[in-house]
């Protein structure tokens, strides 16, 4: 079993409804849901967006390998609406599912990079994420 952290972020439509929804269909399709931060509110991060994010971190227990997860993630997004990553920058979106932490891992290829390589320069994600470490005495952020 593998303990993996996700970043959840919304700004478009039923915002609260998108981060539940999101949570429900990681629960069955990736693993068991362990531990949650609250629900942060931020600006739009490297774009400009009239539309204020929710963020959260969850703490999930899967099976999954890095790739799978990856698959998995991106598969629930577009299930939700979403349309597509953007590759020549970032965008509104319904849900945007992010793999932040995966084990103690350190893995990079083509499609993935682990740890997330933003995540120590977003305070919508590193907030979140020091919420539930901080319940987990024996870990230390990288």
């Amino acid at each position: 079993m593998h303990t993996v952290y996700l970043a959840l972020g919304t700004n478009l439509g039923d915002k609260d409804r998108n981060l539940q929804v999101s949570i429900e269909k990681i629960a069955k399709s990736i693993g068991t849901l362990a531990a949650a931060s609250s629900v942060y509110i931020s600006e739009s991060w490297g774009y400009i967006s009239e539309n204020t994010f929710l963020n959260q971190v969850i703490k999930v227990e899967t099976e999954l390998s890095p790739i799978e997860l990856l698959h998995t993630t991106q598969a629930i997004e577009k299930q939700m609406g979403r349309t597509r990553k953007s590759t020549s920058g970032y965008q509104d979106r319904v849900i945007d599912i992010d793999i932040i932490l995966y084990d103690n891992l350190v893995y990079q290829s083509e499609e993935l990079t682990i740890p997330h390589p933003f995540y120590r320069q977003r305070p919508f994600v590193l907030e979140p994420l020091k919420e539930i470490l901080s319940r987990d005495e024996n870990f230390a952020l990288r």
